[in-house]
């Protein structure tokens, strides 16, 4: 099992980024996948998440309305669509899946 996360980057405030997870070793399409992040000196949060059925999806607060999970199952990956980024939303991107972990993808948000 292994999930490799991608697109992260440097972006302007106000700027978008999709980040993409494609995972190996299992089917994306049978198991709940999610985003998390973690910031410099806080723990690690959960951003979104989607059910396994992919018709239900979930959201931290602070990014609704901003930030879309999704994906593709015949690529087997999942992606975060990141758009009108903050500085706040800086940060390490996690993808979760069958109960592994990426490695982390940077996000960094310039004012």
């Amino acid at each position: 099992v292994q999930l490799v996360e991608s697109g992260g980057g440097l972006v302007q405030f106000g700027g978008s980024l999709r980040l993409s997870c494609a995972a190996s070793g299992f089917s994306v399409s049978n198991y709940v996948m999610s985003w998390h992040r973690q910031a410099p000196g806080k723990e690690r949060e959960l951003v979104a998440s989607i059910s396994n059925a992919g018709r239900s999806t979930n959201y931290a607060d602070s990014v609704k309305g901003r930030f879309t999970i999704s994906r593709d199952n015949d690529k087997n990956t999942v992606y975060l669509q990141m758009n009108d980024l903050k500085t706040e939303d800086t940060a390490v991107y996690y993808c979760k899946g069958r109960f592994s972990w990426g490695q982390g993808t940077q996000v960094t948000v310039s004012s």
